[in-house]
Order: structure tokens, then sequence, then C-alpha cells
């Protein structure tokens, strides 16, 4: 394929960038028109690409842009999953470039979407076209794109539903996730499950005068903070009664398999510009964020946060709480422990509420499957090196209920790198990835 690529690269940007123009930004409203431009602007890339048929087709949130080619009806069925929303861009003042006016500079695309999601989705596309125009595709192929991922896909379950006929397929293939390096390629055969919540901490009925009532009546700011600071305990374990409970420990033998990855202590701390790692005691890094559960505060505040002095007790406290699950852990069993737990140990002086905002399943899949081993073989022969197995820390969390309802795996054939900041400013995608995921997407279908 490299020919290929060489002969249409420009081309290739071009139909790109007019993806990343769009700010198909689901989380804000504001921008649902775009959402459908975006969704419209897919559909011709497919049909221009060699798909049979292309649709935008309406669910109860976003649009999902539905596409497919039959060749034979005896041959395999590849579904590709993507999708075309896009994170937020701000803070703006931290970009060096329109989040919006993609450039390419320093061997990368930079520009929001870049690499997470339509950067890597539209590496399928390409691979498909370069199959379908040279006479070599040899399996039946559906896409997938949603429009609300970065929102904890709500509405794309019901959708699969109502449409798991027409999905129905051998493996679901997915670009969405990172490797390990650019020349230690990885393949994930799990993903974390996700619980997101929000917390409010309520104590007098409105703002005080923090002269006339600090120190005789109590601050949901501060009480908020001693609460969270016990939901961990010195061993850096999540302090939730039952949070471990269905949490499955690794054997040696596969801890040793996943300990294949390289990693560098030094590098990576200087990466991130620390000076020292921290999280649950007995596991390495990759470990701690591969295959153990973890909690974190997302987000936090209350009270007079503008320019200046306001001298205020709060009436109110506010936090938003992520929880990472590992399989077997069910998002919405975690949820209601959590809730349980955090109503439980709130004093009496304040009330607390707990409101779920989204959440899904973590999943896993067997490295021995034809799948697995075909995707090792294409991207073993790109990079000449076998990819190794690992895990994911971040979520998709549809993926599950792909799993659930289609009865079909996912394949998680990522080309991102730690490198590429995704949801933070100054996103980008090596230009040596994006072209590697191509050639590696065409291979997988020769093997597979």
């Amino acid at each position: 394929m490299k020919e290929y690529i060489e002969q249409n690269k420009e081309r290739f940007y071009d139909e790109l960038f007019s993806l990343l123009r769009i700010p198909s930004i689901s989380a804000k409203a504001e921008h649902k028109e775009d959402m459908r431009r975006c969704a419209e602007r897919l559909a011709v890339l497919l049909m221009e690409a060699g798909a049979d048929f292309a649709e935008v087709s309406p669910s109860d949130g976003n649009p999902v842009v539905y596409g497919e080619k039959f060749v034979d009806p005896a041959l395999k069925t590849v579904l590709v999953y993507g999708h075309y929303d896009v994170q937020p861009p701000e803070p703006l003042e931290k970009w060096h470039t329109d989040p919006f006016e993609p450039v390419i500079h320093d061997g990368a695309i930079w520009g929001r979407g870049a690499n997470d999601d339509k950067g890597q989705l539209f590496m399928h596309i390409k691979a498909f076209e370069y199959l379908v125009r040279t006479g070599k595709l040899r399996h039946n192929v559906k896409f997938m794109f949603e429009g609300e991922e970065e929102i904890g896909s709500p509405n794309l379950p019901a959708w699969i539903r109502a449409n798991k006929k027409r999905l129905a397929a051998d493996v679901c293939l997915v670009s969405d996730t990172t490797m390990i390096s650019e020349k230690v390629p990885s393949i994930n055969c799990g993903m974390r499950g996700l619980s997101y919540l929000e917390v409010k901490v309520v104590g007098p009925n409105k703002d005080l005068h923090s002269g006339h009532y600090g120190g005789a009546v109590a601050n949901p700011i501060t009480v908020l903070c001693e609460m969270i600071a016990t939901l961990h305990d010195e061993d850096g374990r999540v302090n939730v009664p039952g949070f471990y409970d269905k949490v499955v420990e690794l054997s040696r033998a596969d801890r040793k398999m996943l300990a294949r990855a390289p990693f560098d202590l030094k590098e990576y701390k200087e990466f991130l510009d620390i000076k020292d790692i921290r999280g649950e005691k007995g596991y390495t890094t990759l470990e701690r964020t591969g295959i153990r559960p973890c909690l974190d505060v997302c987000g936090i505040w209350g009270g007079y946060t503008g320019e200046g002095a306001k001298t205020v007790l709060p009436s109110e406290a506010h936090a938003k709480i992520s929880m990472r699950l590992v399989p077997d852990q069910k998002s919405g069993e975690i949820t209601k422990l959590f809730a349980k737990h955090f109503k439980s140990i709130a004093p009496k002086y304040v009330k607390v509420e707990v409101k779920e905002c989204e959440g899904g399943d973590g999943f896993l899949i067997p490295i021995s499957s034809e799948a697995y081993k075909a995707a090792a073989r294409a991207m073993g022969e790109v990079y000449g090196i076998e990819p190794v197995p690992s895990r994911g820390g971040g979520s998709i969390a549809v993926l599950a209920e792909v799993q659930k309802i289609l009865g079909i795996d996912p394949l998680l054939m990522g080309f991102g790198l730690e490198r590429d900041t995704i949801h933070s400013p100054n996103e980008s995608y090596l230009l040596k990835q994006f072209f590697a995921g191509m050639e590696s997407i065409a291979l997988f279908y020769k093997y597979y």
C-alpha cells in the first residue's frame, strides 16, 4: 500500500482536513448542526471510497453513519467502529494553532480530532478504498461511526439493538486507542469501564458572610475535601466497601506477559514533569493504568472563584469523580456502592447528593483469536517487531455493548501515541503513524 499512499497522500490530507475543520463537539448543544455536517461528510467519503451504500441514520441523539460493501455472503464480515465527535478545545489560549484549522508541521497533523478519532477512523476508509480499487477486498465490510463517544455513547446501544440484523459481523475492528510507542507496537486486549459521577455537598441554605459565620458553621468546601480525602487508604486502594469484590487478580503468567511492554520510569516522570509517582501498592505503573481500577477527582468547585476577594462561606461545594473499572466490575453496581458510601460518611451538618453522569463496562478479548493473530501479523510486518498485548487504561464504554448485543469481540488496532495529547490542547497525529495504520489495516484484511 505504500505506493498507493504516496500517490494519493495530498488528496488524503484534503479529505481528512475537511472533517477536522468541522467542530463536531458532542458536549455542546450549539454544535448540533456541526454534528450532522460531519456525519454527512463521512457518508460521502465512504461512497467515494467504494461503499455500496452509506447513510446518515437518525438516533435519539446525534446521527450514526452507516455504510457497507458486500462482496460475497460466504466471506467473513468486518464491522468497523469509530466516532466523529471530538472533545471541546478549551483552554483555547493553550493551542499553538487554531484547533479547527488543521496544519502539518514537525511530521504531524495538528488539530482537534487529528488522532481522536477522526484521523484514526479515516485510516480505515482509506485502507478500504485501497482494497476496493485494487481488487483485493475479500471481505464484506460494514462501517458504524457514532457522534457521541466523547459523552459516553448514551444512544448508540439502542441504535445497535434496533439495527442488530444488518450489523451482523464476525469481528468489530476499532482504531481509537494508543500503542506503547512508535518502535514497539501493541494491541489492546481490553479496556477499563467507567463510572462517572457528580457530588454536591450542601451546608447552609445560602452563602454566608465569612466574618459573621466563619468558625461557627461548617464550610461545604472543607467538608467535601475531608470526605474526598478518605476515598483512598494509605496503600492507594479505593476505600469504598465492596469496590474490589469482583476484581479478578491476574496470574503471575499474565502479569509477566504484560510486563513485556517496555517502560522507562525516568522518562515517564520527565515527560509529565513530576518528581515521583503514586498509586496502588504492589503494582507497577503500567498495571495501575491497565489491569487495576482507580478513582480520581476530575473537577472540584464552590464558593467565589472570580478576581479579587469575596469573603463568603459558600452554601454548596461540588466535585466530579471518575472511577475506571476493570472487567467483571459493573458500572451500575459500582455507582450504587459509591453513592451509598459517600452519603454514609457525610457528617450531620451537611446534606449530600450524588448524580450519575455516565458509565459503561470494560471488556477483554482473547489473544488466541483468529482476528488478534491477523492483526498481530499485520502490525508485525509493518513495524518489523511483534506487537505486545496490552490493556487500555481508558474507556470506550459502548464496545462492551457491541460485544454483548452483537456477540462479537472488538479488536483494538490503535495507532495513537501518548505524545499526541488527545483531549488536551495541541492534539496531533504523527504522519508515520497515520500511514503505518493504513498499511496495517490493509494487511489485517489480507491475513484475516
